[in-house]
Parts: C-alpha cells; structure tokens; sequence
C-alpha cells in the first residue's frame, strides 16, 4: 500500500469493514484542515450519502466555511478507495442543492448559502448519535467506563492530529 496509508491493528473491532480516513489538506483558503469521513459499507446507507451528510455536517458546524476548497475527486476517491465516479456523484448533488459550486479546472468549493447548525440541532444530533453507540455498547456488554474512555481517546486522536498538522495529506485507518 502507499506510504499514505497507515494500518492498524484493529484486533477486537466488532466491524471488520469500516473505513475511517482523515484528510490533511493544504489546499486554499482550507489550509491545514482536516476532514475526517467515516465510511461504513454495511451500515445500509449507501457511501455517497454518508459523504453528503459528513460534508454537510461539517459545512453546518462551520468546520467548512464559504470558499473553502474541498478535496478534489481524484484525491478524495482515491483516500477512501471508491470509484472515482461516486464522488462526482456527491459533489454534483451537493451542487445541485446550492451547498458546494464546482468551477471548472478549480475544484468545489463551499458555497456562503450552505445552512449552518444550530446549538440546539448539534445537541439534538449529538444525543441520536450518542444513542445509537450507547444501545450498541449496552448490546456488546461493554461497561459505560470503557465507552467513555473510548469516546474520550478518539476525540483526542482526532483533536492532536489537527494540531499537528501533520505533513501526510491523506492517513487511512482501515479496520481489518
């Protein structure tokens, strides 16, 4: 595999086939942000809707701002290993809806339309989410501390790797 991609041991991951990429981006006016997309081919949900709701969360939460450039298709099918085609497909429907413009020869960029989440909608999307991992935590036996410990190393995994900035554009996690 590339020198992109970085492999780890997932040995007790209950879904072997979930793939979780951070993209590291240097592109302008994004500069050095990061998109992390969780992809998970057996949730039922087909992958480019799970592109369109993670792109338009971050665009609703602000993380993704108006103008700022995201990934080109070639690069993000190519992080996520998805045909090339299914991202055209997300990023035309997100074009269609007014959320992101594509300009040719430049990119997609994020649109000043797009619609920003409010405090009481984060809260109320963070408690379905919260939901679903404490039903699934309850249903493996998993005891509330180690959910909790877990929840609190992702999200500092996630929160150093943005402060480093790290210089590899693209880490993929794949849980095999």
């Amino acid at each position: 595999m590339e020198s992109s991609v970085k492999n780890m041991e997932w040995e007790n991951a209950l879904d072997i086939n979930c793939l979780a990429v951070t993209i590291h981006t240097n592109i302008k006016p994004l500069s050095c942000r990061m998109l992390h997309f969780q992809i998970n081919p057996h949730s039922g949900m087909p992958v480019y809707r799970q592109m369109i709701d993670q792109i338009k969360y971050y665009i609703a939460s602000d993380a993704l701002k108006a103008g700022d450039q995201l990934p080109s298709i070639r690069e993000l099918a190519q992080s996520l290993a998805i045909n090339p085609t299914t991202v055209v497909r997300v990023y035309t429907e997100l074009e269609r809806e007014g959320v992101i413009e594509m300009r040719h020869g430049k990119g997609a960029f994020v649109t000043d339309s797009g619609r920003r989440m409010t405090s009481a909608e984060r809260d109320k999307t963070l408690r379905r989410l919260a939901r679903q991992l404490a039903v699934e935590a309850t249903q493996m036996g998993a005891p509330a501390s180690q959910v909790l410990k877990v929840v609190r190393e992702e999200l500092a995994e996630l929160q150093d790797a943005e402060e480093f900035g790290a210089p590899v554009k693209v880490s993929v996690v794949s849980r095999r």
